[in-house]
């Protein structure tokens, strides 16, 4: 019940990865079981219709941090602008900024509130003639509460600034359609929502953005023609992919290549819409149980915290975890973010464990 962090591997999975293994023991890079160009055209096809953005938009990185990290080195900003974040916000999207006040640029933080409403309510109060920079993430992951991103990217677009998306907790479990969302970019990890593994990411950026986002790093891989190592070039890819600069982990492609795969056979739709099934009949269970539950009624998130009076959180996910439920301590609340392949016996397990517990 911890899927918004990570996520176990699927059968299927396991099946596409052995036979990469084996066809990689018998003729390393030139077998014929996975090919690097087919995969990543297929990572590629599948992540740019789920976000509806072009394939040139995207690149694959190794995690968010590493991602935000490119987009704070990549922009210009000067003594007495400002950045603004969200409160409380994971590190990923916190600490790739800080470099930015030894260069006089200030950091404020935006607070989320109750509700979408609230939220784009201190964000209108929020923001100042000195902010040229923000940066949030789609889905806040202590809370579960989506994030006005449509609305808020509408308003950085009309002035001018600079909007930025932590898209982790938000890709595959509510739909972002980046056509519609003017974000400059965005990354997110592989192993959350979309089920892929640990240590792979995608980064996007809008290509009428890319040449305000300068790269940080050149390697092999970052220019045109690369495969053809000589003469050396000054020419930048003409995509997102210029950020890919150096040979990647390809095991990890053909995990979240079957990943993808799985879900698109479901249909990311059907995925989202049963994540939120599991979390409204959780929703009912605890509340019956006396327990506090957020975001609210209406809200559509594949996160939900709760809490109860007399309890505190690290007690109640202590004694899940005895009882082999995973949940997650955030912000004093305990976080449950069900996935696909749990069921409504497991939501009955929990509501009947959670029953012992709060007499």
């Amino acid at each position: 019940m911890n899927n918004c962090g990570t996520t176990p591997i699927g059968t299927h999975v396991l099946k596409r990865l052995s036979l990469y293994w084996e066809g990689y023991s018998r003729k390393g890079i030139f077998s014929e079981v996975e090919s690097f160009a087919v995969t990543k055209s297929a990572i590629l096809r599948i992540l740019s219709k789920l976000l509806d953005v072009k394939e040139s938009e995207l690149a694959l990185i190794h995690n968010t941090s590493e991602g935000m990290n490119f987009l704070s080195r990549g922009v210009d900003l000067k003594s007495g602008d400002e950045i603004l974040l969200l409160e409380d916000e994971y590190p990923s999207n916190v600490y790739p900024w800080e470099h930015w006040k030894s260069k006089g640029v200030s950091i404020e933080f935006l607070a989320s509130g109750q509700t979408p409403e609230e939220c784009l309510s201190n964000f209108q109060s929020k923001i100042s003639s000195k902010t040229k920079l923000v940066s949030l993430s789609a889905v806040h992951w202590c809370t579960g509460l989506p994030l006005p991103i449509r609305e808020i990217s509408e308003i950085c677009k009309e002035k001018g600034i600079f909007f930025f998306l932590d898209g982790a907790q938000g890709v595959g479990q509510i739909p972002i359609h980046l056509s519609e969302i003017h974000a400059d970019g965005m990354a997110f990890p592989a192993w959350k929502w979309l089920l892929g593994p640990l240590g792979l990411g995608v980064l996007y950026i809008r290509e009428s953005s890319l040449q305000k986002i300068h790269p940080i790093f050149k390697g092999t891989d970052s220019v045109r023609d690369s495969i053809n190592y000589f003469p050396y070039r000054d020419e930048w890819k003409d995509g997102t992919s210029r950020f890919e600069f150096s040979t990647p982990s390809f095991q990890d492609w053909v995990y979240f290549r079957a990943s993808l795969e799985y879900l698109e056979e479901i249909g990311f739709s059907n995925v989202r819409n049963r994540i939120h099934e599991l979390v409204d009949d959780l929703r009912s269970r605890l509340e019956d149980l006396g327990m506090n539950c957020f975001p609210g009624q209406g809200v559509r998130s594949g996160i939900l915290v709760a809490g109860k009076q007399g309890y505190s959180s690290t007690q109640i996910v202590g004694f899940l975890k005895e009882n082999g439920i995973i949940t997650a301590d955030r912000l004093g609340g305990v976080r449950f973010s069900p996935h696909i392949y749990n069921s409504s016996f497991q939501m009955e397990l929990i509501h009947k464990k959670l029953k012992s517990l709060l007499k």
